[in-house]
């Protein structure tokens, strides 16, 4: 029997998960993957991706703003994300944070709603899924004056920054989630991220359609594809596939307390 593997990050309303979402789930299911989060990158299509998880026992989702659309939600506010995020399949807030490699939203306004979006982790007690491109001091400051106001849950999602802000990151008490990007050949700086981040504050992610991971680069990415990160990131920490599954799925039911544990993932270690 395959290890279980939670696939933290995916989006599965994007059309080419979504128009063979059926063939998705069966290759989750075959390599292992047996729950997976669909992440929000708009408020507006949240009813799209409940609608998702609310017919697949398997699938949970997210509510947010991804910084590339922050420009189209500036009035979205701390109150409404709450109060979509009560719904039973939400159980987390985000994505939402800094990019400033594309730029595609004012850097202020992506730092208002990266401030409004941790206001409402904070509320309601639900993981933060941060995004941060080309960002890392400003990501690292906001996180730090925000958590001097009242503690949230930050985990910072498809880790391909400094080992600054994972310093940082982790010293706040955040989790590093890591996406195909640690099986590239050119990524061994994310791979020392990897060595660093604590067993205890590591999961795992695709991050589909998008950064498929070796032997699938350049590919479409998909949940099944976890498991190929998985092995990875098992043999950079030096411990068995089992073991790095069992870890990040712990991890993972640790962070996002609202979401069930499936029988497939046994016992809390």
């Amino acid at each position: 029997m395959k290890p279980a593997i939670v696939d933290s990050h995916c989006h599965l309303d994007f059309d080419v998960l979504h128009d063979d979402i059926a063939g998705v789930m069966s290759r989750a299911h075959e390599a292992g993957v047996h729950l997976m989060v669909s992440i929000s990158t708009r408020v507006k299509n949240f009813g799209a991706i409940c609608a998702i998880a609310e017919a697949h026992d398997e699938v949970f989702c997210t509510v947010g703003t991804h910084p590339h659309n922050a420009a189209e939600e500036p009035d979205v506010t701390a109150g409404q994300l709450v109060a979509l995020a009560q719904h039973s399949k939400c159980i987390g807030v985000g994505e939402a944070g800094l990019d400033y490699h594309y730029d595609n939203s004012p850097r202020d306004v992506q730092a208002q709603g990266f401030r409004t979006h941790i206001a409402a982790a904070r509320e309601t007690g639900l993981p933060l899924v941060i995004h941060s491109r080309s960002a890392e001091a400003d990501t690292a400051d906001i996180l730090e004056d925000e958590m001097g106001k009242g503690a949230f849950k930050p985990l910072l999602h498809c880790f391909s920054s400094s080992i600054e802000l994972a310093e940082r990151g982790l010293a706040i008490g955040a989790y590093l989630s890591f996406s195909g990007i640690v099986t590239f050949k050119s990524a061994e700086a994310i791979r020392d991220a990897a060595r660093l981040c604590p067993m205890d504050k590591m999961l795992v992610e695709t991050d589909a359609p998008y950064l498929a991971p070796v032997p699938h680069r350049g590919q479409s990415n998909e949940p099944a594809y976890t498991a190929h990160t998985l092995a990875h990131l098992a043999d950079v920490k030096g411990v068995s596939v089992e073991q790095m599954a069992d870890i990040t799925s712990d991890n993972f039911f640790r962070l996002f307390d609202k979401a069930p544990r499936p029988a497939a993932y046994g016992k809390t270690a």
